[in-house]
């Protein structure tokens, strides 16, 4: 690949996207239209399955550092508690709790790592036209002198927000609908009778409240409000009586960092990709600020699709296979934005009817276990999973091709119950189970000569218990598993020929075996 992968956007997104790349030496070029980092924002979690994926651009530590540990999510209704999921008990992840960090620091911890792998963004550079009618898609971007360059990309990535310039001039439709729903926000410290460690959710029947962790002794408060007040910048006396009237007894609200509100817009691109161009994070879709879940959608958009390209460009997988980008995080993004609309919906319950019975199903879920369950590694965003709609529904925590493999990303060594594996190629990751059978030597042996250089071959401790039993079960079984942690197929041991033919068709067919 002589070219470089050009991205447009230095967002997390795409800076993420431009780690990817380099940490394979992969040639990148990373522009933006503003000077700098965004000075306020509206992403300020986390999640666990990012931290998971973050790790392979070997940024995780540095954000769980800077930022506020988040161990769990609360809801309430009329001051009242209706249930906690908790993230901290969450027994799959390596990381069961969220970081609460403002955008901006974490852009600046992402650019911080673009400049060790040798990259660098080029500020002041705006999109103002794309050909795509050649071989290779040809970009220019105007200087804020008014000069102009014109490059060329062996493919390009629209990672530059919801009003895209790049899916605009790739005449990429962005359905969807704006919600007559307006949201305000500021970051500020808050003391009192406040939770340092959670995000909350207050509902009300005159609106909701959410106020989640971005710092020490500061939270993010983010209020429903009427459509009429977009635009506007409300003040510390208008965040103090709602957080009066809302959120938990007796809390203060200081000084406000800034303070904003906006419109609430669900929409999709008809296509993640035209040609050898292709959109990420809000470009491709954007959904409500409930649940926190918008930037790392996004950023699972840029590790799908970084470690892609990257194996297309070292040849460890064929172009066609780039298709599987598009289909797997469409399903993935709506499957975010149906639950985040959900949520946005809770809040805006007014009918005593309505809210009796949310808040009975919520206290009857957090009662019984549900709540933990199933919206805790959802809020996580762990229960990713790129299975097909057709492929049979797993049972008791067991994993089918497609999703999520409990694994450690990047680079290091199995500690504890956490098996590593590496970030930038394929694993054939043979699990013993609870018990080593007397051949597993010879069989592991077996594997490593059929497979030589088109995997790493991983071996799995024996465990009597812990993730990779959950998820793959007591007995032994060789596990084809994708540079980001995704299950591809899973085989018997002895069968060599089955695991080298798995590996030959998943250059070219990513689609689980």
């Amino acid at each position: 690949m002589n070219e470089p992968v050009v991205v447009v956007g230095a967002g997390p997104v795409g800076l993420v996207l431009a780690c990817e790349l380099l940490q394979q030496d992969v040639p990148v070029r990373i522009l933006d239209a503003e000077r700098g980092h965004s000075e306020h924002s509206r992403a300020t979690v986390i999640w666990p399955r990012l931290l998971e994926l973050l790790r392979r651009t070997d940024v995780t530590d540095r954000l769980a550092h800077e930022g506020q540990r988040i161990q769990g999510v609360s809801y309430f209704s009329d001051h009242a508690p209706l249930g906690t999921a908790w993230l901290n008990r969450l027994k799959s992840t390596p990381y069961p709790f969220a970081v609460g960090i403002p955008q901006n620091r974490t852009e600046e911890i992402l650019e911080q790592r673009l400049l060790e792998l040798g990259g660098k963004v080029e500020r002041g550079c705006t999109l103002t036209a794309l050909d795509t009618t050649g071989p290779l898609p040809v970009a220019r971007f105007t200087q804020q002198d008014g000069s102009t360059q014109d490059i060329t990309a062996s493919y390009l990535v629209g990672a530059d927000g919801a009003h895209s310039t790049v899916r605009k001039l790739l005449g990429i439709d962005f359905d969807g609908k704006r919600l007559p729903v307006c949201f305000a926000i500021t970051d500020a410290e808050l003391s009192g009778n406040i939770a340092p460690d959670l995000v909350s959710y207050c509902y009300t029947p005159q609106g909701s409240l959410a106020l989640g962790p971005v710092g020490e002794g500061v939270q993010r408060v983010a209020v429903s409000v009427p459509p009429a007040t977009a635009g506007a910048a409300p003040g510390r006396d208008f965040f103090q009586r709602i957080l009066t009237e809302r959120g938990p007894v007796g809390v203060e609200l200081g000084e406000l960092r800034f303070s904003t509100t906006f419109h609430v817009n669900i929409r999709t691109a008809a296509s993640f990709r035209s040609g050898r161009c292709f959109l990420a994070g809000d470009a491709a879709h954007i959904m409500s600020p409930a649940g926190a879940q918008g930037m790392n959608t996004g950023l699972q958009d840029a590790v799908n699709l970084g470690w892609k390209l990257a194996a297309v460009a070292r040849g460890r997988l064929e172009e066609a296979a780039l298709e599987s980008y598009g289909a797997e995080r469409r399903a993935a993004a709506h499957a975010v934005t149906r639950s985040t609309s959900l949520q946005t919906r809770w809040g805006f319950l007014r009918r005593p009817a309505q809210i009796a019975l949310r808040d009975t199903v919520v206290r009857g879920a957090d009662r019984t276990g549900v709540l933990q369950r199933q919206l805790a590694p959802k809020i996580g965003q762990i229960d990713a999973t790129y299975r097909p709609e057709s492929a049979r529904m797993p049972r008791g925590g067991r994993i089918v091709p497609g999703d999520r493999v409990p694994v450690l990303l990047g680079q290091g060594r199995t500690t504890g119950v956490w098996t590593a594996v590496p970030r930038d190629d394929w694993t054939v990751l043979l699990h013993v189970g609870r018990s080593r059978p007397d051949t597993w030597h010879d069989t592991c042996a077996a594997v490593r000569e059929a497979v030589g250089d088109q995997a790493e071959v991983v071996e799995a401790p024996s465990q009597s218990h812990g993730p990779l039993v959950d998820a793959l079960g007591s007995r032994p079984v060789a596990a084809v598993v994708r540079p980001d942690g995704h299950l591809y197929a899973t085989l018997a041991p002895a069968r060599t020929s089955e695991i080298t033919g798995a590996l030959r068709r998943a250059r070219r067919d990513l689609r689980p075996g």
